[in-house]
C-alpha cells in the first residue's frame, strides 16, 4: 500500500469518526481492517510479483576463451559501436571490446592492443 496509502487511509478512518459519529467510524475502522488485511494475505498467497522477477541465469561470461586465440596485434572489424565498449569480429568469433576513451564506428578496422584477463583493449587500426 505504502506510506502516501496508509496516510490517506487513517485521515479516512478520522474523518468517518469526525463527521459520522463513533459507531460508523468503527464501522469503516473495521471494513478497512478487513481490505487491508485481507489484501496482505492475498498478496502472500497469490505471489503477484513474480511476474516481474526473473526466472532464468546466466550460464556463461564475457569472453571466455579469448586467451586461446587472440594475440596482441590482431586486426578484426567493429561490428558495433564503440563507446568505448562494444562488439568486435576476430577470427569469426565475435566478442566484446574496450577501446581507452575513444569512440569508434562499427564497420571500422581495430586492432588489440592490450589483453587483461577477460577485457580486450582495442584502437582504430592505422
Amino acid at each position: 500500500m505504502g506510506i502516501g496509502g496508509a496516510i490517506c487511509l487513517g485521515f479516512g478512518v478520522y474523518l468517518g469518526f469526525e463527521y459520522f459519529g463513533t459507531s460508523i467510524g468503527f464501522f469503516i475502522l473495521g471494513i478497512s481492517l478487513i481490505t487491508v488485511i485481507s489484501s496482505f494475505i492475498y498478496g502472500l498467497k497469490a505471489k503477484p510479483w513474480e511476474q516481474f522477477s526473473l526466472k532464468e541465469t546466466m550460464t556463461s561470461t564475457v569472453n571466455e576463451s579469448i586467451g586461446i586465440t587472440l594475440k596482441v596485434g590482431n586486426v578484426g572489424l567493429a561490428t558495433s559501436d564503440l563507446k568505448p565498449v562494444g562488439k568486435a569480429l576476430f577470427e569469426n568469433e565475435e566478442i566484446e571490446v574496450r577501446t581507452q576513451g575513444d569512440f569508434l564506428s562499427s564497420g571500422q578496422k581495430i586492432t588489440i592492443i592490450k589483453i587483461d584477463h577477460s577485457k580486450v583493449y582495442v584502437q582504430l587500426n592505422i
